[in-house]
């Protein structure tokens, strides 16, 4: 999931983007939300963001004002702007910026996924480009690891030591001892961790329930499900979804 942050300075634009467009379907989920180019620019200071859906006209610090001081600060957050001026002097000033799309506010539903899908298979591209450049870089203990750790990120639901001997070429025990003494964790920590985060992650779309996030993450047994959240949390999986929905 991308970090998407909101910037409007009309509230009740914000809340809709916020909450009811399914931005989880399209690869992203809202980190944070801002009324002003200079709340958007502290939030960016304090946290990572992949990308800002902003507004251009807005108090204190534009929209305009934001994407110039990124650009040339060589950000490379994505910038969609989502605006009710159809002015061409403002969509030239947003091309110099870099900006990835202008958007009226004016425009349907499909729109938005459209831009937004075209930004996040920017970004794919761009984080494959960045992970085949340092999986070049490594030495072969380390490739290893980024091996195992890739295969399980991708098969974290029914992943097994077995599996990974053919991907790694080496028995399961030997894997084992391997990962503890490479990463100074164990493997079945590694999965449980994994699992978990991709859990969290489920828990923040409402369309599932939680005994079937259990079985997406690898649990047949929701009992085992979230007494393992919880340990690793300190919350059950329904407590992490209430204090979720509540922020």
């Amino acid at each position: 999931m991308y970090k998407l942050l909101i910037a409007d300075d009309e509230y009740e634009i914000r809340y809709g983007l916020c909450k009811f467009f399914p931005w989880d379907a399209i690869g992203f989920r809202v980190v944070g939300e801002a009324e002003n180019g200079k709340e958007a620019l502290e939030f960016i200071k304090n946290e990572n963001v992949d990308a800002i859906l902003c507004d251009i006209m807005m108090p204190v610090m534009t929209g305009l004002e934001l994407a110039r001081i990124l650009h040339e600060s060589k950000s490379k957050v994505k910038i969609v702007f989502f605006s009710g001026y159809q002015d061409f002097k403002y969509a030239q000033q947003a091309i110099e910026y870099g900006v990835n799309s202008y958007i009226l506010k004016s425009t349907n539903y499909n729109e938005l996924i459209r831009v937004f899908s075209n930004v996040k298979r920017d970004l794919d591209e761009e984080n494959r480009s960045v992970s085949a450049y340092q999986e070049e870089n490594l030495n072969f203990d380390e490739k290893i690891i980024y091996t195992i750790k890739k295969y399980v990120n991708e098969h974290y639901r029914d992943v097994t030591l077995e599996d990974l001997t053919k991907v790694v070429h080496m028995n399961p025990d030997y894997i084992s001892k391997f990962f503890k003494q490479k990463t100074n964790q164990n493997f079945s920590d590694y999965v449980m961790e994994v699992r978990m985060k991709n859990a969290a992650r489920l828990l923040n779309d409402v369309r599932y329930r939680i005994y079937e996030i259990s079985d997406m993450v690898g649990y047949s047994n929701s009992f085992n499900f979230t007494r393992t959240f919880k340990n690793y949390f300190g919350l059950t999986p329904s407590e992490y979804r209430k204090n979720r929905q509540a922020t």
